[in-house]
């Protein structure tokens, strides 16, 4: 959804409300990962997702058209400028918590994959050969290194 703006000033104010808004709510689910809470779900989660398209289609309009902006003033376009820069760094922080919550994830899959691999070879017993029996059973975790 584009934005639908009066002028090049209106467009940079509502530029800014959408950037202050999506980095408060980008903010809250950093916050959530590293408090060990939820991540936003239900409406926050979807204003999040519309938030996203709408600030990605603006700024991809205005880097085809920067007539779209270039005439608002200069303390609305240093305003956006600041937002802007505050939304990549609160953006860069949630990047950094994402990666984290999945390291331990896979982490954790590979060490639950490894006790079943373990406790599966301890029962197996020897076979016929004197050499650890091959277990019957399909692995009960496959997992992924590549994801």
């Amino acid at each position: 959804m584009a934005l639908i703006a009066d002028d090049a000033a209106d467009r940079a104010e509502q530029l800014l409300a959408l950037t202050q808004r999506l980095r408060a709510l980008i903010e809250a689910e950093a916050d959530a990962m590293r408090a060990r809470r939820p991540l936003l779900d239900g409406p926050a989660l979807e204003e999040k997702q519309r938030l996203v398209n709408a600030y990605r289609l603006e700024m991809t309009r205005i880097a085809q058209d920067t007539t779209l902006i270039a005439s608002a003033p200069a303390s609305a376009l240093a305003a956006l400028r600041s937002s802007t820069r505050a939304l990549q760094e609160a953006l860069g922080r949630h990047d950094a918590e994402l990666s984290a919550v999945r390291a331990i994830s896979e982490g954790l899959v590979e060490a639950m994959a490894e006790d079943i691999a373990r406790q599966e070879n301890a029962r197996a017993g020897y076979g016929a050969k004197g050499g650890p029996a091959a277990s019957q059973r399909a692995p009960a975790v496959v997992v992924n290194k590549t994801a």
